[in-house]
């Protein structure tokens, strides 16, 4: 199975499709095990991501690393945070979701 990489910023790619328990993953000269199964479009770190720093994905930025993620892992919201805040919440009473 490989990897969709699209930019050459992106330290994480996805998966283009649903991946059992132990198939074997490939980017470039590199392979890992994928434990456990993973579904279409999870995050697999293609280099070591420090604790802290940015998560880059398609050219752009879509969270953090709350650990050191090591290449091959899977990414994401057991390692990584969103940084960005919600555009809005929903409060009872708001008329939302009837």
């Amino acid at each position: 199975m490989f990897l969709l990489h699209l930019h050459a910023c992106d330290n994480v790619a996805c998966l283009p499709v649903t991946v059992e328990h132990a198939a074997t993953i490939r980017f470039e000269e590199d392979k890992w095990i994928a434990r456990p199964a993973l579904g279409l479009g999870h995050k697999i770190a293609v280099r070591r991501i420090e604790k802290s720093e940015k998560i880059i994905k398609f050219g752009a930025p879509i969270g953090s690393a709350t650990e050191t993620i090591d290449p091959g892992a899977h990414v994401h919201l057991h390692n990584m945070k969103s940084d960005y805040l919600r555009a809005f919440t929903l409060r009872e009473g708001d008329g939302y979701g009837k």
